[in-house]
């Protein structure tokens, strides 16, 4: 998961900062709103956390500029002011959380963990992909019902994998999801890492999981129950559609060749 923190007080900023990458995420950040603005059009945050008042450009600028080239990214503003106007403002906009200074670092957490679970349609911090549980809240990683530790960057890849179950993700997405823009990466750490994940959630007597797509990416699990390469375009019989199931006036008369039409027809057979 990606988070953008557009903080101009250091101090705050900082310990921002260090709280989300504990929680394994990769975290940019900048101190004043120009700076922010830019980093936020460049597209890929899940969430950015936006200052009222900052330098250059103020936070419901920002926001609103954000708003308006269509970023898509949810926003949580921070401010020392409280007043109701300030964050109805902020809400009519477009921020989607709002938190007043001084605040509590674990709600802050908790409250960025909700905002991604929004943005990949969950509802639920329990994730269930196969025989792997993730617990959102305490990183808890449960496989065939046992326990199972990860390091926290092989947790955030899991866990962004399992927020795009089914889907075919790029090496290119893990490293803007998964790792900090000024992280120096070798040409095949993200496959030495799925590897990792891979020896770690794969059981005997289970289906396989984490599947390489030659030239694409990774797929881990099935959406819906079916893996979303498993049903080739020919996998449905023609002759298992019904012939009265397509209207007779939705075929055009000259797209049957009339010498592919058996002489009999559409004849009764004799008495």
């Amino acid at each position: 998961m990606r988070v953008l923190v557009v903080e101009d007080y250091a101090p705050v900023r900082g310990a921002v900062l260090t709280a989300l990458r504990d929680e394994g995420w990769s975290v940019d950040a900048a101190g004043e709103g120009s700076e922010g603005l830019r980093l936020a059009q460049s597209g890929g945050y899940d969430v950015i956390i936006l200052d009222v008042m900052l330098p250059s450009i103020g936070g419901f600028e920002v926001l609103r500029l954000l708003r308006e080239r269509e970023v898509k990214a949810h926003v949580m503003m921070l401010t020392a002011r409280d007043e109701v106007s300030d964050r109805v403002q902020g809400l009519d906009l477009g921020a989607d959380d709002y938190m007043v200074k001084p605040f509590a670092m674990e709600e802050l957490v908790a409250r960025v963990r909700a905002l991604m679970r929004r943005e990949y349609d969950k509802k639920a911090p329990l994730l269930r992909i196969g025989h792997v549980e993730i617990r959102t809240t305490d990183h808890a990683v449960f496989v065939a019902g046992e326990p199972v530790e990860f390091t926290a960057r092989e947790y955030a890849l899991l866990e962004y994998f399992a927020h795009r179950v089914g889907e075919v993700v790029t090496r290119e997405e893990i490293k803007r999801h998964v790792y900090d823009d000024g992280d120096s990466l070798s040409s095949n750490v993200i496959d030495v890492y799925v590897g990792y994940l891979r020896r770690k959630v794969e059981r005997d007597g289970y289906p396989p999981l984490l599947k390489t797509r030659r030239g694409e990416g990774y797929i881990f699990g099935q959406r819906d129950g079916v893996p979303v390469d498993s049903i080739p375009a020919n996998s449905i019989p023609a002759d298992s559609i019904p012939a009265d199931s397509i209207p007779a006036d939705s075929i055009p008369a000259d797209s049957i060749p009339a010498d592919s039409i058996p002489a009999d027809r559409g004849q009764k057979d004799p008495p």
